[in-house]
């Protein structure tokens, strides 16, 4: 029978163990290689660790069995989903083994895994030589004794993840501390994390002339500050099935994601709630209001773009959001995704199913030619969109500012706006090239209109941009969805880096002209300038100057636009 003395030792030593452990995360965070070991260390190469168990230090939820992905020494993904062999050189399997460390996503890690569980076996801290079976400092694998992993293992830990073909409007970068942050739970029924961001703007009209300004009116009423917009949800698992479905559920003010259907900005609307279904053969099945499949620049957050506001084509006559269903699918293997939908907001506009609209879209993508490790690839896409054209059609839009009236509108001079159509076909087509820190993206849209009285006109427009992380980062390419992902940051300011600073150029043009529809022509030039200080805090510039043509006369102005992003940590 053990002593009540024992029973006092044997918990001392386990509060001990517990604070040794906690105390080796930080000094594993600090740990220092010999320089002369760094020397003879090769070339770093992705690396891909398998079946890697990441322990709680808090207590408060439970370990999880995740993969862990490192490209150019940088951390790239923590996750509990499959990562597919061909993402890295060399593939190891953990078997298990528990994690201690630094783990940042987009910076150099430092970690150990070891044989057994520290919180068990206290000799586990005391001798490391012995226990530890994989050690990396500064994203360098300094010690390596794990076996190589079988190609594609199907056991393979495949839990939570974000299936949806569009991500969550805000996302956060994910890792294994997310547990015990005060915005994030885990049950056994649902888990999920709250998001939320804050963007807020300054405009300063800098030029205007007297033909502009007896087009749209004095612009210098819409300089000041405004609050550009305001997001608010979650994202998460409902567990009880086998294969989790993921739910989104988001609210934001002032309309911040506009599309040519919204013409209220209400106080606060939800802009996007649905269901991501696994289905058959690695497929996605989405149900609720979400965006339609069509234009890269419309499927990927308006945060990972070129510009503070997407393209004048792009905000006049493709969606924001629309209620229906989308199944999406992809091959990894060959880099090309597709995704299918049907729509009817009847549901949402509160009115009768046989006076909506219903319609179709569907968009394909392909990345044909790519370099081995990814850094040098070129994107292929198209999307094609009908609708019935029960509500008839209207497009219009600012010219790239939010602070703007309204430059283009197919609704000049009808009353309502509203025009006749017996149906709307819209085509777009995507051409994208990015070689590490450079991305020089297009897009050409067009709609054609079935109305014999107007002459059955045809509306289009496109855009070319070009960006440049001046800081050297590189952005992701989703093979899920065939869209390039945010900026990521390899040392933010809180780790004295100089966080990320991105250098961007776009052209864009859009054409309301045709048949018996005048809606007037936009050509605009921008230049931009980014810079991430952390990957929740960020600011930027946009100028832009405008060529605004209509019923024959061309009036020009220019402005620039301040921003400040704010994301929840």
């Amino acid at each position: 029978m053990n002593s009540p003395e024992a029973e006092v030792d044997c918990a001392t030593m386990k509060t001990l163990v517990r604070k040794v452990f906690l105390s080796a995360i930080l000094c594993l965070a600090a740990w220092q290689v010999p320089a002369t070991l760094l020397a003879q260390i090769a070339t770093p190469e992705d690396i891909l660790v398998r079946n890697v168990t990441l322990i709680d230090p808090t207590g408060k939820s439970e370990d999880r069995i995740v993969n862990i992905l490192i490209r150019e020494r940088r951390l790239d993904i923590i996750t509990e989903d499959k990562i597919s062999s061909e993402e890295a050189q060399q593939v190891v399997d953990a078997d298990g083994g528990f994690l201690l460390g630094k783990l940042e996503v987009g910076a150099p890690p430092n970690f150990m895994i070891f044989r057994a569980d520290p919180r068990e076996n206290f000799e586990v801290m005391l001798d490391t030589k012995t226990w530890s079976s994989f050690a990396v400092h500064d994203g360098y694998v300094v010690k390596n004794r794990l076996l190589e992993a079988l190609d594609d293992e199907e056991d393979e830990p495949v839990k939570s993840g974000w299936l949806a073909y569009t991500p969550p409007p805000l996302m956060v970068p994910m890792n294994y501390q997310d547990s015990d942050k005060w915005n994030r739970w885990d049950t056994k029924y649902i888990s999920g994390i709250f998001i939320a961001g804050l963007f807020l703007d300054r405009m300063n009209w800098l030029s205007q002339d007297d033909i502009s300004e007896m087009q749209v009116g004095d612009l210098s009423s819409y300089e000041g500050g405004e609050i550009r917009g305001f997001r608010l949800g979650a994202v998460g698992t409902l567990n009880w099935f086998e294969k989790p479905w993921i739910y989104t559920i988001f609210g934001a003010t002032n309309a911040f994601d506009k599309g040519f259907e919204t013409e209220d900005l209400d106080s606060f609307t939800l802009f996007d709630w649905r269901l991501d279904i696994p289905f058959f053969k690695n497929s996605v099945m989405s149900i609720g209001k979400q965006k339609e499949p069509i234009s890269g620049e419309r499927v990927q957050s308006m945060l990972f773009n070129h510009m503070q506001e997407r393209a004048a084509v792009s905000d006049a006559m493709l969606p924001s959001r629309n209620v229906g269903i989308v199944w999406n699918g992809n091959s990894p293997e060959r880099y090309s995704s597709w995704a299918f939908g049907v729509f009817n907001d009847w549901f949402d506009a509160d009115q009768d199913f046989d006076e909506s609209a219903t319609q179709f879209a569907g968009r394909i993508t392909w990345a044909p030619l790519r370099s081995e490790d990814d850094s040098n690839l070129l994107h292929l896409g198209a999307g094609y969109r009908y609708s019935d054209a029960k509500e008839g059609f209207r497009y219009l839009t600012e010219p790239e500012f939010n602070q703007s009236p309204v430059f283009v509108d197919t609704g000049f001079g009808t009353g309502s706006g509203i025009l006749p159509a017996d149906k709307l076909e819209t085509y777009n087509v995507e051409l994208s090239w990015r070689k590490g820190p450079v991305w020089i993206a297009s897009e050409y849209t067009r709609i054609d209109v079935k109305n014999p009285a107007l002459g059955d006109p045809s509306f289009d427009g496109y855009w070319v941009a070009a960006s440049w992380i001046l800081t050297g980062e590189m952005r992701a390419y989703n093979r899920k969805s065939g869209v390039f992902g945010g900026v990521p940051i390899s040392k933010s300011v809180y780790q004295n880096g100089k966080g990320a600073w991105e250098l961007s150029a776009r052209w864009s043009n859009l054409d309301l002209n045709d048949g018996r529809v005048e809606g007037g022509e936009l050509d605009i030039a921008s230049l931009g300038l980014t810079w991430w200080l952390t990957p929740f805090f960020g600011v930027n510039a946009n100028y832009r100057y405008i060529w605004n043509e209509r019923e024959g006369l061309q009036g020009t102005s220019s402005g620039i636009n301040t921003r400040l992003m704010l994301l929840l940590e």
